[in-house]
């Protein structure tokens, strides 16, 4: 009973910092277009959007042109955030068990965190072309340097001598990396899901203006040449909610998950 009200006061929170977030990101938003005194024909407010996707005749339409380019989008994000997660995580995991093997490879995760994304676009392009891949290299990109960094950190965290108690009943490299590593890692692993989601988001963006040609990034590219304003704010708005939506997901799991294994205060919840 403890554990289910525990849960649901997580919950709540985690809803009610939601419901906070929105409400003040519609604030600012607002607030900014009345302080810059940007042209109605070009800035769009919250009530703009919602009559343009709700309430005009067209609405449906609209609506359903949003609709089908965001699900390209969130495809495309999720092979590029399953992708940069994955190697991530295989990466950390060898830079755990070889140092050698990290001082070698991590220069060149240092080298392809720096170059911009835009300038590696079109040699990324060349080689595997402008099909779903190209969002899967350019979203995996995105998420595997912070990733990589907050897992390999959190696979290192676990106390030493707990990794000396396990080697001293038997355990070799691989038992203290499932035994104490893994499960020690978790917070920093739900600290990389949580960078990653945005970041897997922006990839599939830009790869879908530069190189595929289809989805929301495209779809805002296309508005704008086109001068559909409303279309541009409508297509922001929605790809940031479901932004954050995504993160708060990712933090009600956290904190489930960590409340679960007894590491709440770990979390930060």
């Amino acid at each position: 009973m403890n554990a289910t009200r525990s849960m649901g006061r997580s919950l709540g929170k985690s809803l009610l910092t939601g419901i906070i977030t929105f409400v003040l990101v519609l604030v600012a938003w607002q607030g900014l277009l009345l302080l810059l005194n940007i042209s109605p024909f070009i800035a769009k407010g919250p009530l703009d959007v919602w009559n343009w996707m709700f309430t005009v005749p067209a609405a449906a339409e609209n609506r359903a042109v949003i609709g089908e380019n965001l699900l390209v989008t969130l495809n495309d994000a999720f092979i590029g955030f399953v992708a940069g997660l994955l190697a991530a995580t295989v990466l950390a995991t060898i830079f755990t068990l070889s140092r050698g093997i990290e001082s070698a490879l991590m220069p060149l995760a240092l080298l392809l965190r720096s170059v911009p994304l835009v300038a590696l676009a079109p040699v990324i392009i060349l080689v595997v072309g402008r099909g779903a891949s190209v969002a899967a290299v350019m979203g995996g990109i995105v998420v595997l340097f912070p990733a990589l960094v907050n897992i390999a950190f959190g696979l290192r965290s676990p106390s030493p001598q707990i990794a000396d108690v396990v080697t001293v009943y038997g355990g070799n490299a691989f038992t203290v990396l499932r035994k104490v590593a893994f499960p020690g890692s978790l917070p920093s692993f739900f600290a990389a899901v949580k960078i990653s989601i945005p970041g897997a988001i922006t990839g599939s963006l830009l790869a879908e203006w530069l190189a595929t040609g289809q989805g929301l990034g495209n779809g805002i590219v296309t508005a704008v040449a086109q001068v559909k304003n409303f279309e541009v704010w409508s297509s922001v708005v929605v790809i940031t909610i479901v932004s954050l939506t995504l993160y708060g997901l990712a933090q009600i799991a956290e904190n489930l998950v960590l409340r679960r294994m007894g590491m709440e205060q770990s979390s930060g919840s």
